[in-house]
């Protein structure tokens, strides 16, 4: 069976928020029109505490997209975004959730940041969407959302080593690109075995 799978669609993440995707609402009317064509959907809220680590403001002396060693690894630190019960971190208004079944929250630990839809960045802790998905009998995940270069891409590269087949919609994805980051995004997503489909191609 296949699934959809929407990546922070938000409002932090949308042009205006706190870590605005160039264009990130223009994806919104795509991803709307997909979620009819999918019997299981799925949404992922980053969702991050006040004073989260991976925000800049924590670490004295350090400015946004500055990278840190973290216990974990390296971390790019942020500006603050997602913050819990805040505007910026309620999804997108003209997104259609009604059709979903699952919200995944991911970043709600303080010390640890989370891109992925299937675990923290430690790559170790599981969000228990792998779980859901087997009981649901989904084999195919088809990635929407924010951004391409992070979140999209760390749930697609997970995905596909949790043994799913993955599929990336191009013209329902945007990235935030820092330092080419976009290109390297799909450059590692294809080549780790994704596949690239159009909403057309689904819509038709």
């Amino acid at each position: 069976m296949n699934a959809l799978l929407i990546v922070d669609v938000q409002n932090d993440f949308c042009p205006g928020g706190a870590l605005g995707v160039p264009e990130g609402d223009k994806i919104v009317p795509i991803v709307n029109q997909l979620t009819k064509e999918f019997e299981v959907v799925i949404l992922t809220q980053d969702w991050h505490p006040a004073g989260h680590s991976s925000f800049a403001s924590t670490h004295a002396g350090e400015e946004p997209y500055d990278t840190i060693e973290m216990p974990y690894g390296q971390q790019v630190l942020w500006p603050d975004h997602c913050v819990q019960d805040t505007a910026g971190s309620e999804f997108h208004p003209n997104l259609q959730t009604n059709r979903s079944q699952l919200i995944i929250r991911k970043g709600f630990r303080k010390d640890i940041d989370s891109y992925s839809a299937f675990f923290e960045n430690d790559d170790t802790t599981s969000t228990g969407l792998k779980g859901y998905l087997q009981d649901r009998g989904v084999d195919s995940l088809y990635v929407v959302g924010l951004a391409t270069d992070f979140c999209v891409k760390w749930s697609v590269l997970d995905g596909m080593q949790e043994g799913f087949e993955m599929y990336v919609v191009e013209d329902a994805v945007a990235g935030i690109d820092l330092d080419n980051s976009v290109e390297k995004a799909w450059s590692d997503m294809l080549e780790g075995g994704a596949n690239k489909v159009t909403s057309q191609q689904l819509l038709s």
